[in-house]
């Protein structure tokens, strides 16, 4: 009987893969990974091993290689099917080979494979890539390692040789039968304020006085449960810069990687602008089975759909009046709330909010195209453009040809993408808000998808940025050749990123150049200048080359069957010339030297993948627990709405049971919502802005009904008005630490003040600050 030892499958499997250890170095908004794939075989025969794994979509693979034995072998970039075929030939000539490919439906999926490893034998594939770094509202710039790669829905019909059709066992988050370390350096000539994670890390480590360097790592023993997450906060970040590197020696010139590269990055100071009333919101909610799944694995994780429902209420309540809306849901099939978008109003609002209470992730699988396609299709609105908020966990195969089908339609609309939860697809999420022009945000852990969506809902309210050029000013005999795709859109707040090649005779020492970006907002001209020294420095990585060669590719490369044969030729060169791993080419690298052929045939091993744990898999009763433990800001049980029209109605009837009824209403409330008074208050909030005086609001404001109606004492003006007034004090007292959340809420109820008070406003505001005894400023209600 033979005794397996090491790890093993839950087919009593040994796993070849033992650990990933990770090296990562962040210099200013820019990192660079190695990541070493650490194989042993274990087993009697030799093996032939498959890992299929995420990486987020921006990353530039640019280099592989395999330590086998203690020998280095470099793999060599080539196109993707005469790698294959390099590969087959060598495993059937008995030769070690590795591959290492994206996969061909969706840039955030690839494979590595180890074929003839010997046993006993030790293998180490270390694979590089470079990646700029987002930057998030607050300042931080957000790196992640994904680890979890969810099951994509497979479409029939589908490719069979992509690499997401592989039958990779799964094993539960806790049985993975690998670790991960990663230790990050970090250095940036602003300095480093603080480094924060979703795992738990090392202490900080500052490696200067300045602190501009500083080192930290996973904690010992991590496993790959979850994406890892780095938050770095800078002293600035905000600086415009200009980089310039030195083309790669030997190349030959006006190329890519032979002619010097910039790398360009603005802030542009866009003025804040009032925002605009009009637009066309659709809202394309993801109801596929997948979305029951917890948002991550951390105790008393709420569900996608529940998370997703949420946010929904948030926005429906903070669209402007006059717009026009709809919300769909999808999955194998899909359901629109109305046959066409409605105008914005108190009844349309109230029939939506009662359609998001009642949607449940039952629709099957993911199939995103087919809604999309029928919202193209449909009659624009005059004067109201097209704004799409796409919602989902982004588990599909057809990545590919949903982004096709966006930017095909992208003079007519942007769109706003939300990756929910861990595994979701940075190629798909990504991928449809670039080619529209719009932003995309993922919601991991306990972040809340709230703030992410409302910020995205204020990108699409501000005016239009018109006009967008960047001019090159250079010394005579240099030209630049923009590598980046033209900037047609600007949002406030965002960076710019544009990547350049420099052809011609570099000047002296002394030269300097400058790029200047111009855009009109409203009519008026503004513009944004940066001056540069034209003396660029040495990468032995040439990152900024890579990264610039990145850039165009996901301009140009569609897919491996959906590129066109023009844009093929151009991925193709662009790819191998730079070594940036595309979905037309694959890396290969062969062991020759080999004593003697490897005998005997091999075993197939897959590399388990970790999955988490769908409530849809647990019993009844911990599925109840689960969702009634869960975070439950918006969420509201099936008979909100009559409890709602009951305290309204409260405040018109008047009885010698008051005190009793009061009492009895505020039991009844706090089984609806709790102790959340912000989410009590603006589900309270109607369409237009503003708040009626009822006992709900009563209840927000922790007073008794009568007492608020005795103190209005002004004359032309009305209740409404005055529980407008107290609700806007309520919010900048009690709900500061949310304000990106109910900005929208407040706008709409400032302007009801505005046009409903008319010259009372100033003492409403007084006589409401003095009630409440708020230290809130007047001038919130810009008076």
């Amino acid at each position: 009987m033979v005794h397996l030892c090491g790890l093993l499958t839950c087919q009593e499997e040994p796993v070849p893969l033992k650990s990933i250890s990770v090296t990562l170095s962040i210099c200013e908004f820019v990192a660079g990974v190695s990541a070493t794939l650490n194989y042993e075989n274990e087993e009697k025969v030799p093996l032939e091993v498959f890992f299929v794994f995420p990486m987020d979509e921006d990353s530039a693979v640019y280099s592989f290689e395999a330590m086998v034995d203690g020998k280095k072998i470099q793999a060599e970039l080539q196109e993707k099917m005469k790698a294959h075929s390099n590969y087959e030939n060598a495993i059937s000539q008995g030769q070690q080979a590795f591959l290492l490919e994206e996969d061909k439906c969706s840039r955030d999926v690839f494979c590595c494979n180890v074929g003839n490893l010997p046993p006993g034998s030790k293998a180490a594939l270390t694979l590089k890539y470079v990646q700029e770094l987002p930057l998030e509202a607050d300042g931080a710039l957000r790196y992640v390692l994904p680890a979890i790669l969810n099951p994509r829905y497979q479409l029939s019909g589908g490719p069979e040789d992509s690499c997401l059709k592989m039958k990779a066992p799964v094993v539960p988050l806790e049985d993975l039968p690998y670790t991960i370390s990663l230790v990050a350096t970090i250095s940036s000539q602003h300095g480093i304020e603080r480094i924060q994670s979703n795992c738990t890390l090392s202490p900080t480590e500052y490696l200067d006085d300045k602190k501009t360097s500083a080192q930290v790592s996973l904690a010992d023993g991590h496993k790959f449960d979850r994406d890892v997450e780095l938050l770095i906060y800078y002293s600035d970040v905000h600086t415009p810069s200009v980089a310039l590197e030195m083309g790669k020696p030997m190349q030959k010139p006006d190329s890519l990687m032979g002619d010097p590269a910039a790398m360009v990055s603005f802030y542009p100071d866009i003025p804040e602008a009032e925002p605009v009333t009009c637009g066309e919101f659709v809202f394309l909610m993801d109801c596929s089975g997948s979305m029951q799944g917890p948002m991550s694995k951390q105790d008393k994780s709420q569900s996608r759909i529940d998370a997703a429902k949420e946010t929904l209420t948030l926005l429906l309540k903070s669209l402007p009046i006059g717009c026009y809306f709809n919300v769909y849901g999808f999955g194998s099939s899909y359901e629109a709330f109305f046959p066409n978008s409605v105008q914005y109003t108190q009844q349309t609002m109230e029939e939506a909010l009662r359609r998001v209470k009642l949607m449940r992730a039952d629709l099957g699988g993911t199939e995103i195209l087919i809604p999309l396609q029928f919202i193209y299709r449909g009659p624009s609105i005059p004067g109201h453009p097209l704004q799409l908020f796409v919602f989902t966990d982004g588990e599909v195969t057809d990545t590919f040809s949903v982004i096709r089908e966006v930017r095909s339609n992208r003079e007519r609309h942007r769109c706003f993408s939300f990756g929910i939860g861990e595994g979701a697809s940075t190629s798909l999420i990504k991928g449809i808000a670039r080619v529209s022009r719009g932003t995309s945000e993922f919601i991991i852990g306990k972040e809340r998808m709230q703030a992410k969506a409302l910020r995205a809902l204020k990108r699409s309210l501000q005016p239009v940025v018109e006009d967008v050029s960047l001019s090159c000013d250079l010394p005579q005999g240099l030209s630049a050749k923009m590598l980046s795709p033209e900037q047609t859109v600007i949002f406030r707040g965002q960076r710019l990123i544009v990547y350049a090649q420099l052809t011609g005779t570099m000047p002296s020492a002394e030269a300097t150049g400058e790029v200047c970006l111009k855009y009109t907002l409203q009519g008026k001209s503004f513009e944004n200048k940066v001056t540069f020294s034209l003396q660029p420095k040495y990468d032995d990585n040439f990152t900024i080359h890579r990264l610039a060669a990145k850039s165009f590719l996901q301009t140009k490369d569609m897919g491996f069957r959906e590129t066109s044969a023009g844009d093929k030729k151009e991925v193709l060169e662009v790819s191998i010339e730079s070594g940036v791993i595309s979905s037309h080419t694959a890396y290969i690298a062969i062991n020759k030297d080999l004593n003697k052929p490897v005998q005997g045939p091999l075993a197939r091993r897959d590399i388990p993948t970790p999955f988490l744990l769908s409530t849809t898999a647990m019993t009844p009763w911990k599925r109840a627990c689960t969702r009634s433990k869960a975070s439950s800001y918006y969420r509201l049980p099936a008979s909100e709405p009559t409890m709602i029209t009951h305290y309204s109605s409260m405040s018109h009837q008047q009885n010698g049971h008051g005190t009793r009824r009061s009492l009895t209403n505020k039991i009844l409330f706090s089984l609806v919502f709790g102790e959340n008074y912000l989410v009590q208050l603006i589900s309270l909030q109607k369409a237009d802005g503003s708040w009626d005086l009822c006992e709900g609001l009563a209840i927000v404001l922790g007073m008794k009904l009568q007492d608020i109606r005795d103190a209005f004492t002004i004359k032309n003006a009305d209740l409404t008005s005055w529980a407008t007034a107290l609700a806007v004090l309520w919010l900048h007292a009690n709900g500061q630490d949310l304000k990106c959340e109910w900005e929208l809420l407040e706008r709409k109820a400032v302007a009801w003040i505005h046009n409903h008070a008319g010259s009372v406003r100033h003492l409403l505001v007084k006589n409401a600050i003095a009630f409440l005894k708020s230290p809130v400023d007047p001038s919130v209600f810009a008076l």
